[in-house]
């Protein structure tokens, strides 16, 4: 990768965030090679982009210089480099390939000596932000794996992200992200219950949002979720609730291996399954505000004897 050619980059997964990403590496000037389980969502994007599609990751592999996957959980990561007609099978030698999903640090360390077996290098470097940070390359990766196999990378991740940690080795980006997620879960929790909170004290909803991200708890987070919390109905889902339970679960794990208490984390999945009830896990994880409104609203609909008021 010392010539003059631009890096060719694989991406492996054109979901909503994937497709954010391959929108920045194009504008970055990267050729692109795309592969998703749904064919078709991957061929919108490269019609979109003038990209190729390939039938397999094997087949993205072996055409690219620098691979990254993007995908929704440990399982569908390790079918992708694991499976028939996976990236093992195609990855060439002096290659890279990067993992930007949400898993374990154990699922992407075991991988990582097959790469090193075939003659490629690995990479987690798992991601902070939202679509829209993707689209414009203004990401934070958590980087783990070697620091010259960062370096080769650079002209890729670059094209993504504005901030890059390098944290240490194999696992170490994937332990920091749910770090981070467990954060983003507390927040959420908290802005929903402050939320709800002034709008139970007839503040209107707008107006108390906005005093919250002018406070002192304002963050990026407030930012790009204001849409969410508003208008719930009609903002698209953007982090399912599903989604946030995985993480949960993973965050839940990770913690117990380590002999780590995380109480604010329990309770965060404890909203989160509370606002998953009743088929709606495909939510969007801001929707724990409206499973709040829900139960205060069936509170409101109780005698002090605690019956159901008649209807």
């Amino acid at each position: 990768m010392t010539d003059a050619r631009p890096m060719t980059v694989g991406l492996v997964g054109t979901g909503r965030m994937g497709s954010a990403m391959a929108r920045s590496l194009h504008g970055a000037g990267l050729p692109l090679v795309l592969h998703n389980r749904t064919r078709a969502s991957a061929e919108a994007l490269a019609d979109e982009l003038g990209a190729r599609v390939a039938d397999t990751p094997a087949a993205v592999a072996a055409a690219a210089d620098v691979t990254l996957t993007m995908l929704a959980d440990d399982a569908a990561v390790d079918a992708v480099y694991r499976g028939s007609g996976g990236l093992l099978e195609g990855v060439r030698p002096g290659s890279i390939l990067v993992d930007l999903s949400t898993i374990t640090p154990d699922t992407i360390r075991a991988l990582d000596a097959p790469v090193r077996a075939a003659g490629a290098s690995l990479l987690d470097a798992p991601v902070s932000g939202s679509t829209a940070t993707a689209s414009s390359g203004g990401l934070t990766l958590m980087v783990g794996g070697d620091a010259e196999v960062l370096d080769r990378a650079r002209p890729a991740l670059e094209a993504l992200a504005s901030t890059i940690f390098h944290l240490g080795p194999i696992g170490s980006g994937a332990a920091m992200k749910l770090a981070v997620n467990t954060v983003i879960f507390g927040l959420n929790g908290a802005l929903a219950e402050g939320l709800v909170l002034a709008e139970a004290a007839r503040v209107p909803r707008e107006l108390a949002y906005d005093v919250l991200a002018a406070s002192a708890v304002g963050a990026p987070f407030l930012g790009y979720k204001r849409s969410a919390f508003l208008d719930p109905a009609g903002t698209p889902v953007a982090f399912s609730l599903d989604l946030a339970a995985k993480d949960l679960g993973l965050i839940s794990t990770l913690a117990g291996r380590l002999g780590v208490e995380l109480p604010q984390a329990a309770a965060n999945a404890a909203l989160v399954r509370a606002a998953s009830a009743g088929g709606r896990g495909g939510d969007d994880f801001s929707s724990v505000a409206e499973a709040l409104r829900r139960g205060a609203r069936t509170q409101s609909t109780r005698p002090p004897g605690g019956e159901e008021a008649d209807r």
